[in-house]
């Protein structure tokens, strides 16, 4: 159950009821109505904009209106209160019996709470990681592959058909110094002394196994061929060695991959899908030959002062039009980047999400123009810009650096610290935001860990229900059976109450995040939670009187412990939404 959509259809239904009858409009848009925790936990459990939206097309003062679905929401059987606020807000103050039938309802639906179907099988595309195959994923890959793997979950709760998808960047340069690095280490593992590595190659020790499967495979051979027959041989064992590395490193932080696209597949053999793409948009007008303007204030490797193939880019919000093809009659990086999105659209995405490194943030805006004009507004883009990790150990910086080759990797964050903390932390900001990740702090067993501060309160509700069960040896007489038919009523105290409302938030949250594509809102609500019930936990610790397990009140017992288990469901499924585990101890 979502209180909020439950509400939200009730205050629609007492707007239908009072603007036609008292304001003579048939049929008034209700579209903006929502329903919402007030900002002030004072001003009650939940408010209405609906006054705040409609006053002014049905022509009233939004505080006049809201008197009149004041008094009709005040009639609900559920509302025990309904107040007009400030410039016309209605706020509702409900009865508590409504939050134990919402909490009867948590443990019905079990780890099926939070979920739903408002995305109606939609089917959306999640494209993440996506680094180049030049070597092991660093900790700037570690931020999006979890944000992107969690964003997909998200999604996938709340009813999206969703496709993880890997984009492989093996058609550029990158991949030819790739394949140059790995020959001197097929070289070096054949006996011969490389010295050091030169500038402009991979120096890292992690292409030292493909030197030596070359050997295996090939014996000397390579040797006698010529660059341009030896090169497309070991590039191809390269970039898959690559590739089965960075599977490896995903595997260990439990994300993996529905698809690995290629992007040569985009301009190789009897298809062209990039030429394709190009004929698509000029069948609808969007490419043309012209000049660019040089850029204002920095060099473009894109701009040249010559006729060339744009595409109309600044039509759909772009700063300027696009090259899609370079001098030399080769196509621009973008080209291939509108023919992979293109091919998207022709899979039947409508829905596309990207999340790139924070040293993309200029494609976004040509990116969502390619998207919007191949599809004719029909498809969307969302571009998730994840900005850098800082690395810090004990408040010191770690230095990292790829090309220098001592850069931090993924496997050496989750290695040391493991999966868990590495995937709460990556989603613990937004993603637009720098990241603080200090490998001291992740790991403390503190409140000031928020990782540990959510798997405690999960391992503080298992304790409980251990203790309910010590304590029926005892004669207590509880069991966890008992929670099903317990009398919910008789959770009255503010703390409890309060939990209550928190776990009515979860389905919103879910939805809310999913659908503006943004995880962390999942794991600030998860530490909001946890920080309510270690609250109330604590009262319990000063007040015996509020402790879940009640030795003279076996009936009251029951009821608390429906609580706590509501808490559990919550946090192992919140928990489970992100990848993290939801421990039944803490050691």
């Amino acid at each position: 159950m979502n209180v909020f959509e439950v509400f939200t259809a009730r205050v629609v239904a007492a707007v239908q009821k009072v603007v036609p009858a008292e304001f003579g409009v048939a049929d008034p848009d209700v579209s903006r109505v929502a329903v919402e925790p007030p900002r002030d936990a004072s001003h009650g459990e939940l408010s209405t904009n609906a006054a705040m939206v409609l006053a002014k097309p049905i022509g009233t003062n939004p505080r006049a209106l809201a008197a009149r679905l004041a008094a009709v929401l005040g009639e609900d059987p559920d509302v025990a209160k309904a107040e007009v606020a400030g410039p016309g807000f209605v706020n509702l103050t409900l009865r508590p019996a409504f939050w134990h039938g919402l909490l009867a309802e948590l443990l019905r639906l079990g780890a099926g709470y939070g979920r739903s179907g408002v995305g109606r099988g939609a089917r959306v595309n999640v494209e993440f990681v996506s680094a180049n195959p030049t070597g092991p994923l660093h900790v700037g890959h570690c931020r999006g592959a979890v944000v992107g793997d969690a964003m997909a979950s998200l999604l996938d709760a709340t009813g999206h058909d969703v496709t993880r998808e890997y984009y492989i960047n093996d058609a550029g340069g990158q991949v030819d110094v790739l394949a140059r690095s790995a020959f001197l280490r097929y070289r070096e593992a054949l006996g011969e002394t490389i010295g050091a590595i030169p500038d402009g190659l991979y120096p890292g020790d992690y292409l030292v196994p493909v030197g030596e499967a070359l050997v295996r495979e090939h014996g000397k051979s390579l040797l006698a061929m010529s660059e341009g027959d030896w090169l497309p041989i070991v590039r191809t064992t390269a970039i898959d060695m690559m590739m089965a590395m960075i599977r490896d490193d995903l595997a260990a932080l439990n994300i993996t991959h529905d698809v690995f696209f290629s992007e040569r597949s985009l301009s190789s053999g009897a298809s062209d899908r990039i030429a394709e793409a190009i004929a698509a948009f000029r069948a609808r007008d969007l490419v043309y030959v012209g000049r660019l303007p040089p850029p204002k204030g920095q060099p473009s490797e894109d701009w040249e002062d010559r006729e060339q193939t744009l595409f109309r880019s600044s039509a759909f919000g772009d700063d300027i039009d696009r090259p899609l093809m370079k001098s030399d009659g080769s196509y621009t990086y973008f080209a291939g980047d509108i023919a992979y999105h293109y091919d998207k659209y022709l899979r039947g995405f409508r829905s596309m999400i990207d999340v790139l490194g924070a040293d993309h943030g200029g494609y976004v805006k040509r990116l969502r123009a390619a998207v919007t004009g191949m599809s004719g507004g029909e498809a969307t883009l969302d571009v998730k810009i994840c900005q850098l990790v800082k690395l810090l150990r004990g408040g010191e910086p770690v230095k990292m650096g790829k090309r220098a080759g001592n850069f931090v990797t993924l496997r050496d964050v989750v290695d040391e610290v493991g999966a868990d903390p590495v995937r709460f932390m990556m989603v613990y900001r937004t993603s637009e935001a720098m990241l603080d990740f200090d490998f001291q702090k992740v790991t403390e067993q503190s409140k000031d860990n928020p990782v540990f501060y959510v798997q405690y309160a999960h391992a503080r509700t298992a304790s409980v229900f251990r203790q309910a069960a010590d304590a029926a040896t005892k004669g207590l007489g509880t069991t966890y059976l008992a929670t099903r038919r317990a009398d919910l009523s008789l959770l009255s105290d503010a703390g409890e109450m309060a939990l209550l409302r928190k776990l009515s938030d979860y389905p919103r949250i879910v939805e809310s995040a999913a659908l503006a594509h943004e995880p962390h809102r999942l794991a600030f609500y998860l530490h909001e939670l946890a920080s309510d019930f270690h609250a109330h936990w604590n009262r319990g610790t000063e007040l015996p009187q509020l402790r879940f397990i009640n030795q003279a009140d076996p009936v009251l017992t029951d009821a608390r412990l429906a609580l706590v288990d509501a808490v559990r469901v919550v946090l192992s499924s919140g928990l489970a939404i992100l990848g993290v585990h939801a421990p039944e101890e803490m050691r």
